[in-house]
């Protein structure tokens, strides 16, 4: 909008309309419009003789149809008449400054378009008229430049009483000044006849030489505008120099100060105003751009030339020229602009040069690249597109999966596939040869050519599509698959790549509808690969059961069922038969199900099968084959044969015969089973009976001859229990009783007769006061009386026993008992619902070590299963280890890890004992064979403590002496302890805790020793606590502080039974730890130390590793989340077995993320060379 004074109108017009309204009623004199605002000031007369009035009119507000006038006050304060010479308006509307002719300045200061806020007052007095004002804002800080016809005045308005600086004694002429833009710091320009002057509010600044009188001055865009008359005329007189004569010549020059150069210059006869709108150009493009190269301009302002001349060239049509202009603005201009024009106009070869360009620059994304393929493929331009894509990557980027997409779409099949091979798109490259050209032959070939990883997904993604239409050479690719694959463009010699392998199984989905090509890969499998996965075995037994079930030749039939027999008997169906049993049985192949019922124990179910065809022999041979290992096998079968109404007599009599030798069943149950058969005689169990009845008549006799002797044995030892009493006993052994060298003083003796060297009795004995070879039987008696105490009373027990005893094939199902507590913290899972008298009728036995820790130990666990369980009698087996029998040797060298639990696992797994009792930590990570870790108590506290000499009691390990000795039979604590007190000695020292603790007392050897705080607490001896070692201080073992049930991995009434000790945390706490310590292959050999926190649901675990003296460590510490819902109790369970652990009642996932855990934190420690710190520290430890 352009706005002009018309007499007493004002005029305002745009490029489309043009409107006036009246402003005053005699004239209007000046005009000034804000730049930021839509706000005009205007100064004018209404009548003569009067004060010029100031009017303020809001533009986009209307009164009537014209802009508002919202304030309306004279020029001056007071009736002094004069003429109003300039005006200037502050854009933030808070300033106004009036000229006049008679050299004073009223200043308005406020809001100018309100009476209300806005105070005026005479800025200036002076005896020359002004010709100029200005208003410079810098920061906070307002000048106003005041200019005469004889000098130049600053005032700061900022600051309170104004004050001003004179700048100069020269003046200019009205219209002959103006403030310049920041590109020229907001300088005050003022025009003289021989220079034009910039001043700085402060100090006048640079001039320039432009000479001629000036009439008009103006700022706009960086250039100063000078109307200057012609030298040819002179000027009339100083004050009205801008009164232009028509007959005279005027000059319009526009000055780049900057660039110091005369932008336009042109002569005109009689120039009223010079006026600057909408953006007007000369459209000199070659020449700004050398102007602008010689100066050095920045990228980014010749891009903009560059983009202005390119929208130039493209206005007027010339689109060649504009594109390549265009092109120069590249990583400047946003590509869519350009894009979008040469879209409208249609001008594809112009954009394909953009594009091209675009990605020869490397800034091109996939939308470029789509669109510069489409320009390619629209021009059928195929050799610019065999360039393009052929080009090498370090000349063009671009996006390779989007060209091959458009390639595939615009049908350029061959050039699609060629990208897909050279960057490596197997995918892409495999579609496009499997579903646009159909050439499997090339796709499983290039399948052939690639990583054995990259090979295997394809095959899995593609290979049902290459089976249906190349089966052979499919099958092959899939054979080489999973033996022994190497890449077929491998040029690595025999041996030097090892092959890999991938699961047959998973590819078994590939041969649906080509059994003959499956049927040849199993068997292939079968032959070099005798571990395939059981899947292999299942698939290829039901194909050749398939092919016999149908085959009606005879001769083919029976080979087929001798290659299905053969497959059953190759040994890989022992113990996964399940659906090798449903398969024969589905298939009626009977050979099979027979085998596989004799593999798997089933010895009911193969007499079931003999009865059901009624072959009587068969039966028999049954019960005489498998009755050793199932003795209800004959019971089930005088039940069968009594049923019989035919005479079955004679194996009647052979079952019964059987019976009365194993005595396996009453003869009162025999005599009702035979009653049911109607053709049975008396005759028959005659011999039966009388033989039955002279045997008890024998039992009689000798069970009479029995107790007279215990009676006699008894008077015995009455007496030579009144004998101690009452007589000396005299001592000969000359052999220690342990040791069996000759016995030397000191030496211990017992009643009982047996003696002992005293550092024996030590080493060997748990108490003081009991004979280490009569302990065992003594306290097995023990057991017993106290068994019988227990039971002393339980009368209403007593009653229901016979009622409730069972027979051995009646074997019970375990529940949980009523007294189970819920799964969770402190116990969980179902027990076993057992007998009265014991698990199946008998009691339950539990193995232990024969030291007093490990009996404590094994006495509490005891006693959490008699409270589960009430109804059961539970007997503890001690025995000793080869831990306890080699005392004088460092554990960490005798380099056997299973020192504390061997002998214990034996006697398991003869069935000795039902149940174990260890410390966790003697454990190691993996079980024998047929083991698993049934139970993980609650764990005591799992740091390690210091027990202080009593000289040394009050003090921490900080404070003992330089060269004080510890004693610590631990590789991990002495390594820790090395490095954070190098000024202690650490020694060994071996022997049961109550041994330690006495070398410790009575000998000055040692300072303090360091035992685990939760063996201290079971034996009572938590007093002598002197000091509990941080983690900061010395990280624990793995599963220190825990104790775990070992039972037989088959015997799920027992592995139900202790499951309700399960302690959930401390299961999840020890799988991390047992996970870090066996992906480390680490042991008592090597300091391998953790620590483990469960917090919120978090499990945190650091695990460390050391060298022997410590000096060398890796320590990481990283954490996951266990916080899953426990199973429902109609929900499966995890049978899972971990690190040893099988806890069903622990929710799967969370000991997924446990185990997981702990490899994670070890394979971060090997990755940083814990394997090479764990190897020195090993060798080290041998060489000692």
């Amino acid at each position: 909008m352009a706005a002009y004074l018309q007499w007493r109108r004002f005029v305002f017009f745009d490029r489309e309309t043009l409107s006036s309204f009246q402003a005053y009623k005699l004239r209007v004199t000046h005009l000034y419009q804000l730049k930021q605002h839509s706000i005009l000031v205007s100064v004018g007369e209404d009548e003569e003789g009067i004060n010029p009035l100031v009017k303020v009119w809001n533009l986009e507000k209307r009164d009537g149809g014209n802009p508002l006038c919202t304030r309306i006050f004279p020029a001056i304060p007071g009736n002094k008449p004069t003429v109003v010479s300039c005006l200037t308006v502050h854009e933030n509307l808070n300033f106004m400054a009036i000229g006049f002719a008679d050299g004073s300045v009223v200043l308005t200061k406020g809001d100018i378009t309100r009476d209300r806020h806005s105070k005026t007052q005479i800025l200036h007095e002076g005896s020359y008229p002004v010709t100029g004002l200005a208003f410079r804002q810098s920061g906070k800080t307002t000048h106003l430049f005041v200019v005469t016809t004889e000098n130049i005045q600053s005032y700061m308005l900022s600051v309170k009483d104004y004050p001003h600086l004179e700048l100069d004694i020269h003046g200019c002429g009205l219209r002959c000044s103006s403030l310049s833009d920041p590109s020229q710091d907001l300088q005050f320009i003022v025009a003289g006849n021989e220079c034009v002057y910039l001043y700085q509010p402060d100090e006048r600044g640079p001039c320039f030489a432009f000479e001629g009188q000036k009439l008009i001055v103006h700022w706009y865009r960086g250039y100063l505008i000078i109307v200057s008359k012609d030298r040819k005329t002179s000027p009339k007189s100083e004050f009205a120099g801008n009164e232009a004569q028509n007959s005279d010549k005027q000059v319009l020059n526009i000055y780049d100060l900057c660039n110091k150069f005369i932008a336009y210059s042109s002569i005109f006869d009689d120039i009223v105003d010079v006026l600057a709108e909408w953006g007007s150009l000369k459209n000199l493009f070659e020449m700004a751009i050398n102007l602008a190269k010689s100066h050095h301009l920045d990228s980014d302002g010749l891009s903009e030339i560059f983009r202005q001349y390119g929208d130039h060239l493209y206005n007027k049509g010339n689109h060649d020229g504009a594109i390549q202009q265009y092109i120069r603005t590249i990583g400047k201009l946003e590509p869519s602009y350009v894009i979008r024009k040469f879209l409208d106009a249609q001008r594809i070869h112009n954009l394909t040069a953009y594009l091209q360009t675009l990605h020869l620059q490397s800034l091109a994304n996939a939308d470029h690249t789509t669109l510069l393929l489409n320009c390619y493929t629209k021009l059928k331009d195929s050799s610019k597109l065999e360039e393009f894509i052929k080009t090498s990557e370090s000349e063009v980027r671009f996006d390779v999966e989007t060209a091959i997409k458009v390639l595939r779409q615009a049908g350029y099949y061959s050039h699609a596939v060629y990208l897909a091979e050279k960057h490596a798109h197997h995918e892409w490259y495999l579609k496009i040869q499997l579903e646009d050209i159909k050439n499997y032959q090339e796709a499983l070939r290039y399948i052939g050519k690639l990583p054995f990883d990259q090979a295997e997904s394809n095959m899995k993604r593609y290979g049902k599509i290459l089976m249906h239409h190349v089966p052979n050479e499919t099958t092959e690719l899939l054979k080489i698959l999973c033996t022994d694959y190497r890449p077929s463009g491998d040029n690595e010699g025999p041996g030097t790549l090892e092959g890999k392998k991938a699961n047959s199984e998973e590819f078994i989905p590939v041969f649906a509808n080509n059994s003959r090509e499956l049927k040849a890969f199993l068997e292939h499998m079968t032959e070099v690969q005798a571990d395939s996965p059981q899947g292999v075995y299942d698939t290829l037994l039901e194909l050749r059961l398939q092919n016999w079930a149908h085959e009606q030749d005879e001769q083919v039939k029976e080979k087929l069922h001798n290659e299905a027999l053969t497959l059953l008997k190759s040994g890989r169906f022992k113990t996964v038969f399940d659906k090798a049993l449903v398969l024969c049985q589905m298939h009626n192949f009977k050979d099979g199900v027979l085998y596989l019922y004799e593999q798997g124990k089933l010895f009911q179910q193969i007499m079931h099968y003999h009865m059901q065809n009624e072959q009587y022999k068969k039966v028999i041979e049954v019960c005489e084959l498998y009755g050793d290992q199932e003795a209800c096998l004959w019971e089930q079968a005088l039940g069968y044969f009594a049923r019989k109404e035919e005479d079955c007599k004679e194996y009647i009599a052979a079952v019964l015969k059987h019976i009365e030798n194993k005595n396996l069943m009453p003869p009162l149950l025999v005599v009702q089973t035979l009653a049911h058969n109607s053709t049975a005689t008396l005759s028959v169990i005659k011999d039966y009976l009388v033989n039955k009845l002279q045997k008890q008549s024998r039992q009689i006799e000798q069970d009479e001859q029995r107790i007279q002797k215990y009676r006699e044995e008894t008077t015995r030892i009455r007496q030579e229990i009144e004998e101690l009493k009452a007589s000396p006993k005299i001592f000969q052994k000359t052999k220690c009783s342990i040791c069996t060298s000759a016995l030397e003083l000191p030496s211990v003796h017992f009643l009982c007769g047996h003696s002992f060297h005293q550092h024996c009795f030590e080493s060997y004995s748990e108490s003081d006061s009991e004979c280490p070879t009569c302990m065992p039987e003594n306290r097995k008696v023990m057991d017993m009386i106290r068994a019988q105490e227990q039971k002393r009373d339980l009368h209403d027990q007593f009653q229901h026993q016979p009622r409730n005893k069972r027979t051995s094939c009646q074997r019970r199902v375990p529940g949980p008992p009523a007294s189970a507590p819920p799964p969770g913290r402190g116990g969980g899972g179902g027990g076993g619902g057992h007998g009265e008298n014991g698990v199946g009728g008998r009691a339950v036995r539990v193995g232990t070590r024969r030291s007093q820790l490990a009996r404590i130990q094994t006495d509490s666990v005891v006693e959490m299963l008699r409270e589960l369980y009430p109804d059961l009698h539970f007997e503890i087996v001690a025995m000793s280890t080869t831990g306890d029998k080699i005392l004088d040797t460092a554990l960490s060298k005798i380099g056997e890890k299973s020192l504390f639990t061997k002998e214990l696992e034996n006697a398991l797994e003869r069935n000795e004992v039902d149940l174990v009792v260890h410390s966790l930590k003697d454990l190691p990570t993996s079980l024998p064979p047929g083991f698993t870790i049934g139970a993980v108590c609650k764990r005591e506290n799992p740091l390690d403590a210091v027990v202080f000499h009593p000289k040394n009691r009050g003090k921490t390990l900080s404070l003992l002496p330089e060269k004080s000795v510890i004693g610590t039979s631990s590789l991990r604590r002495a390594a820790q302890l090395k490095k954070k007190f190098p000024q202690l000695e650490f020694r060994d020292i071996r022997g049961n805790l109550n041994t330690r603790l006495k070398k410790l007392d009575e000998k000055e050897d040692f300072s303090a020793i360091i035992l685990a705080a939760a063996g201290l607490k079971r034996m009572g001896w938590e007093n002598r606590i002197g000091q509990l070692l941080s983690p900061e201080d010395c990280l624990y073992a793995v599963g220190q502080g825990a104790l775990a049930v070992e039972v037989r991995a088959k015997d799920q009434e027992i592995l139900n039974m202790v499951s309700a000790l399960h302690d959930a945390d401390t299961v999840l706490c020890c799988i991390a730890e047992r996970a870090f310590m066996k992906r480390l292959e680490g042991g008592c050999s090597v300091p391998v130390a953790v620590n483990t926190v469960l917090k919120d649901g978090q499990l945190y675990l650091t695990g460390a590793v050391y060298s022997l003296d410590g000096s060398d460590s890796l320590k990481e510490t990283m954490q996951t989340s266990v916080h899953y819902p426990q199973q429902n109790e109609d929900g499966p369970n995890d049978d899972v077995q971990r690190v040893g652990i099988t806890a069903k009642n622990v929710p799967g996932q969370a000991q997924e993320a446990a185990e997981n855990l702990g490899v994670e934190v070890a394979s971060l420690l090997l990755s940083k060379g814990a394997k090479h710190i764990l190897s020195v520290a090993r060798q080290l430890n041998d060489a000692r």
